[in-house]
């Protein structure tokens, strides 16, 4: 062997090592790395469920209080006989608790869409029956309401159309 090779051979094993300390640091690091990643996936996936659950209890909150009236109005002495005054009464109490539920939507972004004497669209009206009318494609009846959110259409109105 030259004095070159040995001297190559003599370096070899130096370098080999640092290189095999270098390649075990960098495994240690990745492997943390890859830890910290997934811990932060559970994190994440804890934060969500916990807003979830929270945006649910807030919903719920606004809807108690509606619900709460609905049972005072029908635990009430409905009116008997013709008792204008009290079918009245009654009437309006529904009245605004229809009220507090549209007010609770509309907090929501939540809209009603329109139906009857609109012309059928296929992204926010579904269709389940036609019937003899004046125009066309025209809704002549609302069988469901539908609703949308923004854009975005929640439940579509399901409505009869004129052929």
């Amino acid at each position: 062997m030259s004095d070159e090779q040995e001297k190559i051979n003599e370096e070899l094993p130096g370098e080999l090592d640092i290189a095999k300390a270098q390649a075990e640091e960098y495994k240690a690091n990745w492997q943390r790395a890859l830890a910290d990643y997934r811990n932060l996936q559970k994190e994440t996936a804890a934060m969500r469920s916990q807003w979830a659950q929270m945006s649910e209890e807030q919903i719920l909150q606004n809807f108690i209080p509606v619900y709460e009236n609905f049972k005072k109005a029908f635990s009430a002495n409905l009116p008997t006989g013709d008792n204008e005054k009290q079918w009245q009464s009654w009437k309006q109490g529904i009245e605004y608790i229809m009220k507090q539920f549209r007010d609770v939507l509309k907090g929501y972004n939540v809209q009603e869409i329109k139906t009857v004497g609109e012309k059928f669209d296929p992204r926010l009206h579904e269709a389940i029956s036609e019937e003899d009318g004046a125009d066309a494609g025209v809704i002549i009846k609302e069988v469901e309401g539908g609703y949308k959110m923004g854009d975005k259409v929640i439940k579509p109105a399901r409505v009869v159309i004129s052929k």
